[in-house]
């Protein structure tokens, strides 16, 4: 297996024809550039890698040619949530300036859900005032959290999961292509972790082609999968008490093995279901508690031993 870098990157579409999965999006998008002039702005949402960045970076690509790295600007708004990057980044790029042959510069938001009230309200102000410049496409899992001022203002196209089909055929071209041996019940597994997102799947993959195949054993090797017993004895531990225990457990699933938060507690909802406790409303109430503070950003570690302790308290 030759050297190659990242695999996501390196067979990331480069037009629009080439996304995966999103037929009708993609024929709407090709029909609205074929004039970029009467183009709107666009909202993409959906869940994590179907596709959505890659389109974007296509449309700017399709629409700019040659001036697109001068005339794009891509930001990921999780990471610069404040209004501070709207006012400086956002505010200075799309200034008028010396333009080039081309009908606007493009302004990429990703993960635009993420910006607080206070920069999407600026930030639908510099929409007004650069209309005749600039057109922005927004990137958001959940656009329910983007004010209406700005969602007004936006054609939006919802992704879909990327079919199982679909997913595989893609692992397989590329598996080809770097001459990584693969059977079927490897792929369906390398799938069915990924759960339709393409990019995890494709970085899984790629991951498990280290251990010398794509195959079912290999996958759940590379996932972290064959840990997930584990994840069971971690419960029981807790159940009975002994949190200190059941935090060194968790620690090393994590920290050791590389299992991620929201898998832990995914497979830890699974076990709960295995063991048939008598107060499983209860547990199952515990852990989407922590799970959704871990998702709107709470530390993980943190809330993780604090369900911990909080299951030990459960009677059985």
């Amino acid at each position: 297996m030759a050297e190659t870098g990242m695999w996501v990157e390196k067979y990331r579409p480069q037009k629009l024809s080439d996304i995966v999965n999103q037929t009708e999006i993609i024929g709407s998008l090709e029909a609205l550039i074929k004039d970029p002039t009467d183009m709107p702005h666009l909202m993409f949402s959906g869940s994590a890698g179907v596709g959505k960045t890659t389109t974007a970076l296509c449309v700017a690509r399709q629409i700019l040619g040659d001036y697109a790295k001068d005339y794009t600007l891509e930001l990921n708004a999780s990471d610069e949530r404040g209004i501070g990057m709207v006012r400086e980044k956002v505010k200075k790029f799309s200034r008028f300036a010396g333009m080039a042959e081309v009908p606007f510069k493009i302004i990429i938001l990703d993960e635009a859900d993420e910006m607080t009230g206070d920069a999407q309200t600026a930030l639908r102000r510099i929409i007004e005032d650069t209309a005749k410049i600039c057109r922005f496409i927004f990137i958001a899992n959940n656009i329910s959290k983007i004010i209406d001022p700005i969602q007004s203002r936006c054609a939006t196209f919802k992704f879909t999961t990327v079919s199982e089909e679909d997913v595989v055929a893609r692992l397989g071209f590329i598996a080809e292509a770097e001459k990584v041996r693969t059977d079927k019940k490897g792929l369906k597994a390398v799938y069915d972790y990924s759960e339709g997102d393409l990019r995890h799947a494709i970085n899984l993959m790629q991951a498990t082609a280290s251990l010398g195949g794509v195959t079912e054993e290999n996958v759940k090797a590379s996932a972290g999968l064959t840990k997930t017993s584990d994840v069971d004895q971690v419960l029981k531990i807790a159940l009975s008490g002994k949190v200190g225990e059941a935090r060194e457990r968790m620690i090393e699933l994590v920290k050791v093995y590389g299992m991620s938060e929201s898998d832990f507690l995914k497979y830890l909802n699974s076990a709960v279901f295995k063991s048939k406790h008598d107060k499983l409303a209860d547990i199952l109430e515990i852990i989407a508690k922590y799970d959704y503070r871990v998702l709107v950003g709470a530390n993980s570690e943190i809330q993780l031993s604090a369900m911990l302790a909080e299951l030990s308290k459960v009677e059985g």
